[in-house]
């Protein structure tokens, strides 16, 4: 009976090729895990740089947007801020504005213009502001050295404190001792009221509600129907419908343009900024509600 033959070359031949496709396999998933990672790495990448830009973007919308509205102020006095970062380094504009917006008389600035003095004019704005809010994680060190993050919080916190703290809407409009909304929520309550029931209009928060420009026309008109006519701005597009708002509100009413249209027609517009916007809508029709009141009890 014939042996069955066993080639010793052949066999090394077959275990080179096995060994030969074992590590061409192995190479194969561990450059796929490579190249898994690699993509992972660089969509975390791309999506932490996005983070950043939107980040810069929205801080660069809300340095505009406080700029215009502490110059609002300050133009009374003859004062202007051009930089928000460096320009109240020596504090004295930061206490010109306190002493506006509160109706209160602070410590008088030190002129001198040496680091020591701009701390000192920060620091007596601090001490004010500790009187009325609670105030972290903040030093005069930080204005005067022009931190970019920390100054925008502080100019946050002046407008909520004193533009929006203030707010106070009924529940029920019919009876005066229901529950009160404050501050962002019934800034928000009454926006809603007011422009109930306008085409295209339909508010839900401080953000995308305001993309359209209606929002803000439709407030105008509801406190002033006779300056336009609204239905003809519906369709429109939305850049033209904000900047309609924005040259009616600061021509005709004399509220500053504190946005541009650009920065609130995307996807998701800065809320601090309009929040600021809106009350100062809300302080204007106020103010002209109570002037109305006082001329009729004046005229009986």
């Amino acid at each position: 009976m014939q042996q069955p033959s066993f080639s010793v070359s052949g066999a090394a031949r077959q275990f080179s090729h096995a060994g030969s496709l074992q590590y061409e396999t192995s190479s194969s998933y561990t450059f796929q895990q490579r190249t898994n990672m690699s993509q992972r790495d660089e969509v975390q990448k791309f999506e932490q740089g996005r983070i950043k830009v939107l980040q810069e973007e929205r801080l660069h919308i809300q340095k505009k947007t406080f700029t215009k509205w502490m110059n609002s102020f300050l133009t009374k006095v003859r004062m202007e801020v051009d930089d928000l970062f460096v320009d109240l380094a020596d504090g004295r504009k930061l206490l010109k504005l306190l002493e506006i917006i509160s109706g209160e008389k602070l410590a008088k600035p030190n002129n001198g213009r040496m680091r020591v003095h701009k701390i000192e004019n920060v620091n007596k704005s601090l001490a004010f502001l500790h009187t009325k809010v609670r105030l972290e994680s903040i030093g005069a060190e930080d204005i005067v050295d022009g931190n970019p993050r920390l100054i925008l919080g502080l100019i946050w916190t002046i407008i909520l404190r004193f533009q929006i703290q203030e707010i106070e809407i009924q529940l029920d409009e019919e009876n005066e001792s229901s529950e009160r909304k404050s501050a962002k929520d019934a800034l928000l309550l009454w926006a809603q009221r007011k422009t109930h029931g306008y085409s295209g209009v339909e508010i839900k928060d401080f953000s995308g509600s305001w993309r359209t420009g209606l929002g803000f026309n439709a407030l105008i008109h509801a406190h002033r129907p006779d300056i336009f006519d609204y239905n003809s701005l519906v369709g429109n597009k939305n850049i033209d419908n904000l900047n309609h708002a924005f040259d009616v509100a600061n021509n005709e009413l004399e509220i500053p343009s504190l946005l541009d249209a650009e920065d609130i027609d995307t996807s998701r517009p800065d809320e601090k900024s309009i929040m600021t916007y809106v009350a100062s809508y809300y302080h204007t029709f106020a103010r002209m509600k109570n002037e109305e009141k006082s001329g009729r009890r004046i005229a009986k």
